[in-house]
């Protein structure tokens, strides 16, 4: 989350916080949703750093924009398979899904 807006989200009162305090989950599960939304961002990040559309992209990997949609969010209907598929159908090598695991705050 940018500085600013974790600012102005904190004086409206907001409580900014982990997976993990939030759903006061296990270690291991924490875990995995952080990975899971490291790999969302990160082909959010990638798609739009190619100039790909959603629609573009979904063409690409053979789904549809509504389920690359779902991919960037980090939706519970998608599986870590697809997720790490698609990043490397758009390019990613191995070394940068494993440090966008490693680095995720």
């Amino acid at each position: 989350m940018k500085p600013g807006k974790r600012k102005k989200l904190q004086s409206a009162g907001w409580k900014i916080g982990s997976v993990d305090e939030f759903l006061d989950l296990p270690e291991d599960e924490s875990a995995y949703i952080e990975m899971k939304l490291a790999l969302s961002e990160s082909l959010r990040k990638k798609r739009i750093k190619k100039k790909l559309s959603q629609v573009a992209f979904a063409n690409l990997i053979s789904s549809s924009q509504s389920r690359v949609a779902k991919m960037e969010a980090g939706d519970a209907t998608v599986s870590m398979d697809l997720l790490i598929k698609s990043l490397l159908a758009i390019g990613a090598s191995p070394n940068e899904l494993a440090n966008t695991i490693r680095t995720r705050k």
